[in-house]
């Protein structure tokens, strides 16, 4: 049975929980999704017995530190392997084509030159446009531009071997100019920055981020059966699961789901 990994779920400023990240696993292999902003991929990783050699492919949504500089320690990581004879095939990195120079460069600054020389060999970048799509592990997976208002970011819509189909909307509030990517989906990966009792403190909409309330919305207009949020806030985590779900479950008959980091949902 496929499963999703939830390696973290905190936003950019989040210090009591990792930033949110995700691999899907296949069989024994792993999809994985961003990287986080550091080495603390490394010991999630560990902690769910995800064996680096076992992660072929890696997409980054986008460039914001949070997501892409824990890709500096998965490909030194993963290149060590490789050197070392204990990491078969390679490892393909997936991005929106401008963002792959971006992690070239953040690698070259940061690691050393033999590690480097693996890339266009053995570590190879697959720069993406807009409703591409490609053969990852068993799936047909489609990135779509997010539109965000920020930094350019993509997500990317699925089918899974059951037959549902999974969409990443990124971590920004779903936009109208992507539904079509969205609508149809068993499973929604969204974004909820805090409750929305909360939103005069935190002030999500600043950030261009949702509140549980409005991604749980967004997905009950959408018929969405399965909502997973995270990119959260971190300031109540014991109660967030409790706080999250109660708040959502006024907004959305499906089945919802707030994970903690180092949860494993059944997809």
């Amino acid at each position: 049975m496929e499963q999703l990994y939830v390696l973290g779920t905190g936003n950019a400023q989040a210090v009591r929980c990792y930033n949110t990240c995700f691999a899907i696993r296949d069989d024994e292999e792993y999809f994985l999704v961003d990287a986080g902003g550091g080495n603390g991929i490394l010991r999630i990783l560990e902690d769910m017995d995800v064996p680096l050699e076992h992660i072929h492919h890696i997409f980054v949504t986008h460039e914001h530190n949070d997501h892409i500089l824990g890709m500096v320690w998965m490909i030194r990581m993963i290149a060590t392997a490789i050197r070392k004879g204990s990491y078969s095939g390679n490892l393909t990195v997936y991005c929106h084509d401008g963002l792959v120079d971006t992690i070239r460069l953040l690698c070259t600054l940061t690691i050393q030159k033999k590690f480097c020389a693996l890339f266009d060999d053995r570590i190879l970048f697959v720069p993406l446009k807009d409703g591409d799509t490609k053969k990852i592990l068993d799936y047909d997976v489609t990135f779509f531009d997010i539109l965000s208002t920020k930094a350019r970011q993509f997500g990317f819509t699925t089918v899974l071997k059951n037959g549902r189909r999974l969409t990443c909307a990124g971590d920004e509030p779903c936009s109208p100019g992507c539904r079509n990517y969205v609508a149809g989906s068993d499973w929604l990966l969204h974004e909820a920055f805090c409750l929305y009792r909360d939103r005069e403190r935190f002030r999500p909409y600043e950030k261009h981020h949702s509140t549980v309330k409005d991604a749980c919305e967004l997905a009950e207009s959408l018929h969405i059966p399965n909502l997973v949020l995270w990119h959260t806030e971190d300031k109540d985590l014991k109660n967030r699961k409790k706080n999250y779900t109660a708040e959502g479950k006024a907004f959305y008959s499906g089945n919802l789901y707030v994970p903690d980091d180092g949860e494993i949902l059944a997809l």
